[in-house]
């Protein structure tokens, strides 16, 4: 009876590790992940229920409150408009970071299949398949994004709506642009794994080639895969402004971070807190989603010494 009573706590510990758990416990290890995964947080609520604290429209125009500093009235100031400049970045900031989930979500989707097609094959198809890949990495990515956004928006406009269209189109384009690491990264990781005693030992209890790639080999691959997603949402977020900045993005109505950052540029000397703003509220996004995928990178991968 003894015995046993002593050796139930040990099972019980046993019984009770979760690899989910034990991952969290290494990600929290990373102090600047966990307060830039707090300051995501905020951003993120704030951009979510901010219009229903701030009630002020992002298009009403007061030619009278132009070009007003920070003040209880307007906490971030007005443009050149009289427009509330945190009302337009709290609206901003939902299609901001909507852009960079999204294309982050297409460049993972088309990387995935990609990669995980090329792991599998050998022969003609693998080789061809990262001969695109290459072909991609060499184009010339912003002058590529620019030309195929300046070539197609009108179109997708009249299609979509002014505000669907350029989404779309804008979301597409950067997917599209960013899918190759992804794939060289899950091919590497599915030729390694393939190899593996277990999954040749489903291999030869029948398991189909879907199967194995399904059960076995993707959720194994899809640690460091999870860290590069993180990392192409802020290259979607820098990508997007970089196009709002320059004039190809959204419409002015339309106030992304870009945007409302292009705006603001012409009045860099009488109204620099315009700018100072979303650039802020930028810069905040990427750095806090470049310390999540390194918090992300170390707790994925037990190996690693943190």
């Amino acid at each position: 009876m003894a015995g046993s009573t002593l050796a139930s706590p040990s099972a019980e510990k046993t019984e009770r590790f979760s690899p989910t758990r034990d991952a969290w416990r290494r990600f929290c290890r990373h102090r600047l992940a966990v307060v830039s995964l707090g300051v995501l947080a905020v951003l993120v609520i704030g951009v979510v229920l901010g219009p229903f604290v701030w009630r002020l429209a992002i298009n009403d125009i007061d030619f009278a409150a132009q070009l007003k500093a920070p003040s209880l009235a307007h906490p971030f100031g007005t443009d050149d408009l009289g427009q509330d400049i945190l009302a337009r970045l709290i609206s901003g900031g939902r299609i901001s970071l909507a852009v960079g989930l999204a294309a982050m979500l297409v460049a993972v989707v088309v990387g995935v299949v990609v990669g995980a097609t090329a792991g599998m094959s050998r022969g003609p198809v693998d080789a061809g398949l990262m001969w695109l890949a290459d072909l991609f990495l060499s184009l010339p990515q912003l002058p590529l994004l620019l030309l195929i956004i300046y070539l197609f928006r009108d179109t997708l406009k009249s299609i979509l709506g002014p505000e669907g269209g350029v989404f779309v189109l804008i979301v597409a384009v950067i997917g599209g642009l960013r899918w190759m690491p992804v794939a060289r990264l899950v091919r590497a990781q599915f030729l390694s794994l393939r190899e593996k005693e277990f999954v040749e030992a489903a291999r030869a209890l029948g398991a189909s080639r879907l199967r194995l790639v399904g059960h076995h080999i993707l959720p194994n691959a899809l640690g460091p895969v999870i860290v590069a997603g993180t990392i192409d949402v802020a290259n979607a977020i820098i990508a997007e402004s970089t196009l709002s900045f320059l004039g190809l993005g959204f419409p002015p109505d339309i106030p992304t971070w870009g945007r409302v950052l292009f705006d603001a540029k012409d009045y860099l000397d009488v109204a620099p807190y315009w700018a100072l703003f979303p650039g802020s509220a930028i810069f905040l996004a990427v750095l806090s989603i470049n310390f999540i995928g390194d918090g992300l990178r170390d707790a994925l991968d037990p190996r690693r010494v943190m």
